[in-house]
């Protein structure tokens, strides 16, 4: 392999639960990489097998040409890293804890700077202070200010308001720009549109999807419900394409779930009748995932060019 990121047959165990096997996946220098699932999926083993937290049952873990070991600190000094769930000194403030991380990683406090001002963070108050969004911004200057060859991202935009969130997305991209490499996992289909290239979709510890966006997002579903000024015939959408878990919920209200690119089918046929009340939301990646991985039993349904096989996260 010859990826910046790669896990080959990456396989890991708690006792007799299995958090990830046979896991294969190479991310390219330069790139954004989705690492998508469900809760209990397998995600944070992954990102803790290739962080070094976790040593490996079976297969490998490698960053920037390494294998990935449990003391590995010079490799660790080249990531990045943001938790999903951040740990932080209650009693410090933002700025004891730029200090100490800029010794542990020699390098002056001054390169948290820009990202200080970019994020609008206050260092001076303490974490017990702080709102989740602002202990968010504090993860994230901690885990870019050096920065770093390779990023891995658990849910970085969590608690930030949409001009936080761009600025992250900004950053990242000037990151990858710069020749950086992103491992980034993430619930928000929006956040995966806007910066990444590729996803990988795991579920119970396998790989079972591995796409491009662009790919990906025309299987995108929405979830619509409409109120229509008057009663309508319940065979209104007969003929539609692309609706599913069509339901009438009294004489002026449908929901239904559209697949893919027919949104304009619907709209098209909603726009022959008078509507009082319409609402159109994505569905989560989880019932993307489920709609198009399903298999006819009710079990999941690996496409052709599916990674590897596998287990649960514990």
């Amino acid at each position: 392999m010859a990826g910046v990121i790669e896990c080959a047959g990456l396989t890991k165990y708690y006792g007799k639960t299995r958090g990830v096997e046979g896991l294969t996946l190479e991310v390219p220098q330069g790139s954004v990489y989705g690492f998508l699932g469900p809760n209990g999926a397998g995600k944070t083993t992954t990102i803790r097998c290739l962080l070094g937290i976790l040593r490996p049952t079976a297969g490998e873990a490698r960053l920037l040409g390494q294998r990935v070991v449990l003391d590995g600190a010079r490799l660790r000094a080249r990531v990045g890293y943001v938790p999903g769930e951040i740990h932080l000194f209650e009693k410090e403030t933002g700025r004891w804890h730029i200090d100490y991380v800029s010794r542990l990683r020699k390098a002056p406090p001054s390169a948290a700077q820009e990202l200080v001002e970019r994020l609008d963070f206050d260092p001076s108050r303490k974490v017990k202070e702080l709102s989740k969004g602002n202990k968010q911004k504090l993860a994230l200057i901690l885990g870019l200010m050096h920065a770093p060859e390779v990023l891995i991202l658990d849910e970085p935009t969590s608690g930030l308001d949409p001009l936080n969130q761009e600025t992250v997305f900004h950053i990242i991209e000037e990151r990858v720009k710069e020749g950086a490499t992103v491992f980034l996992s993430s619930h928000v289909l929006s956040e995966v549109e806007r910066v990444c290239d590729r996803v990988g979709i795991i579920r119970e510890g396998r790989l079972a999807a591995e796409e491009s966006v662009r790919d990906l997002l025309g299987k995108r579903l929405r979830e619509l419900t409409v109120t229509f000024a008057e009663p309508v015939e319940p065979g209104f959408f007969e003929g539609v394409a692309g609706l599913t878990r069509l339901e009438q919920r009294g004489p002026e209200t449908f929901s239904a779930r559209v697949k893919g690119d027919h949104l304009d089918e619907v709209v098209k046929r909603l726009a022959t009748k008078r509507v009082a009340d319409l609402s159109i939301q994505h569905a989560s990646l989880e019932e993307v995932f489920m709609e198009f991985y399903r298999s006819e039993d009710g079990g999941t349904a690996l496409p052709a060019d599916a990674g590897a096989e596998g287990g649960a996260e514990a």
